[in-house]
């Protein structure tokens, strides 16, 4: 009763935001079910009249339906850049084929010797159409239509990937940063608009045969209507920013930098993903990033100083299972060899050669650990299976694969790697539930994502490094029997970037620099 509570309570707190993200996941998915009714219908009827070409075009529309969202979404970015248009496109192809398919099914179904006696009355091809075969395949089209929608709205949450908003806004940022209440904030709304509109055009399926007509009038006009809902939350012409969902719902994110910047420019909602090449491409103009990616080498862009100091320690070390570190103590000597070879700029370095050289992981960390003389040929692993998880970013791949190389090149010991688990929530709960036995994390993401101190406890540990650092090796612990080995070296810290011309254009060296400049009128450069 307790979680109920506080769910209710967190989506009380954030009703503004969770009303306007439900309003634009509705205009999102009307949007793009508007374009495929206009463009699927007519698709649908053409082939129906031409069987020939009825292969061809489902089988294209089925292509497109098995094709992942996440990578359909990649691949509209170069095409289309970021905000609203991929995002729609996006969708309207994943309506397309329930609404085509059904089309043609429902036409060619009409009774032949129903359309031979309209014929033999003098009926002309649009009148039979019109007056026979769309009334009575409409409630098979009517199906389709319910079909994508559903679809849609499942489909219109990851927008949020691409600065599109949506309710995927929650969803992501409860993932990212452990938070179960903004999950279910976005959740649940997005399965009861599926619920809702599903029995809207239920009711209108069910409608009898006279009324279909009206219905074909209808129907149309009410997505319209319903399209308008959605404002393009990406407008031109002003200085924007880019932050992921994590970075927004954090204290050491959005959060810190309205309370203790009073940083207050347009922002709009985007994966850490692609915020990188959005910024250089002139998309954005300040983003949230992480000051050892490879992309900030990559896309020419910089740092601004955090003057003020919202962003506590980030320093990876390797979190493990006291239940293993017990069965295998070989394991923790082992975990600790990288420590005081990675730095800032070395991490940054081989970052650079993933992200933007797209140097597969292994390679370079194999390269890395030959270089300094840590590399040992596989013993083979006959004791047991160690297994490695890691989050969806590159450097978490290289460093799983730097943990893989070391522990069977020193160890008896076997090696499952299960990377791309996503967010803190989906690797932290693998590893609490025994699905994963380590993986790396962060210390100021284990205190601020995890732990969630009070502000005076905050307050206590001051951005020091070594207290923050022993604080969450003790809590974790405690708490959760999971051991914080020690510290690899480098400090992948939350920053925020701006392109490095545009930023001494504008003479912005830190945060403070840049809310003086949002603040007294900004253009887009």
């Amino acid at each position: 009763m307790e979680e109920q509570q506080s769910l209710w309570v967190f989506m009380a707190q954030q009703s503004g935001k969770l009303w306007s993200q439900t309003v634009a996941h509705i205009g999102l998915t009307c949007i793009s079910l508007f374009i495929a009714i206009a463009i699927g219908l007519p698709l649908g009827i053409w082939i129906a009249r031409r069987q020939k070409a009825a292969w061809l075009v489902l089988g294209i529309a089925g292509v497109l339906q098995t094709i992942p969202s996440i990578a359909l979404l990649g691949f509209m970015i170069p095409l289309l850049g970021i905000g609203a248009l991929p995002a729609i496109t996006a969708l309207f192809l994943y309506a397309l084929l329930p609404i085509i398919r059904n089309t043609y099914t429902g036409i060619t179904g009409v009774d032949p010797a129903v359309t031979e006696s309209a014929r033999a009355m003098g009926m002309t091809d649009w009148q039979l159409l019109r007056s026979i075969e769309l009334p009575l395949a409409m409630p098979v089209i009517l199906a389709g239509v319910r079909t994508a929608t559903v679809i849609n709205v499942g489909v219109a949450t990851l927008a949020a990937y691409i600065a599109a908003g949506g309710l995927g806004e929650f969803i992501f940022g409860g993932i990212a940063l452990n938070n179960t209440q903004m999950i279910l904030a976005g959740a649940i709304p997005a399965a009861l608009l599926a619920v809702l509109l599903d029995f809207l055009l239920s009711l209108i399926q069910k409608t009898g045969l006279r009324r279909m007509r009206k219905v074909s009038v209808v129907l149309p006009v009410l997505l319209l209507a319903l399209s308008s809902f959605y404002l393009i939350p990406y407008t031109k012409g002003n200085f924007l920013a880019g932050f992921t969902p994590e970075f927004m719902g954090r204290e050491d994110g959005y959060l810190g930098l309205t309370s203790k910047y009073g940083l207050d420019i347009p922002t709009v909602v985007i994966s850490d993903a692609v915020m990188y090449k959005a910024a250089f491409e002139r998309k954005l103009d300040v983003i949230s990033g992480y000051s050892t990616d490879g992309r900030l080498k990559a896309f020419d862009l910089i740092t601004l100083d955090d003057d003020k100091h919202i962003f506590p320690p980030y320093y990876a070390a390797p979190v493990v299972r006291a239940e293993v570190l017990g069965r295998f103590p070989e394991l923790q000597p082992v975990l600790e060899m990288l420590t005081g070879h990675i730095n800032d700029s070395i991490m940054t370095e081989l970052n650079y050669r993933v992200d933007y050289l797209k140097q597969a992981p292994e390679r370079v960390a194999h390269d890395f650990l030959l270089s300094k003389h840590l590399y040992q040929k596989p013993r083979g692993g006959r004791k047991g299976t160690i297994r490695l998880g890691s989050k969806i970013f590159a450097e978490q791949y290289i460093l799983i694969n730097m943990y893989k190389e070391l522990i069977e090149g020193n160890t008896d010991l076997k090696v499952d790697t299960k990377t791309g688990l996503g967010g803190t929530k989906i690797c932290f709960d693998a590893l609490t539930n025994g699905e994963i036995d380590m993986y790396p994390e962060y210390t100021g993401t284990g205190l601020l994502a995890v732990l969630k101190p009070g502000r005076r406890q905050l307050q206590n540990l001051g951005g020091d490094r070594e207290k923050v650092y022993n604080f969450v090796k003790n809590e974790f612990l405690k708490q959760y029997r999971l051991q914080w080995l020690r510290p690899i070296g480098f400090n992948n810290a939350y920053a925020l970037m701006m392109r490095r011309g545009q930023a001494q254009s504008l003479n912005i060296h830190s945060i403070t620099d840049l809310k003086n400049y949002a603040t007294n009128g900004s253009h887009r450069h």
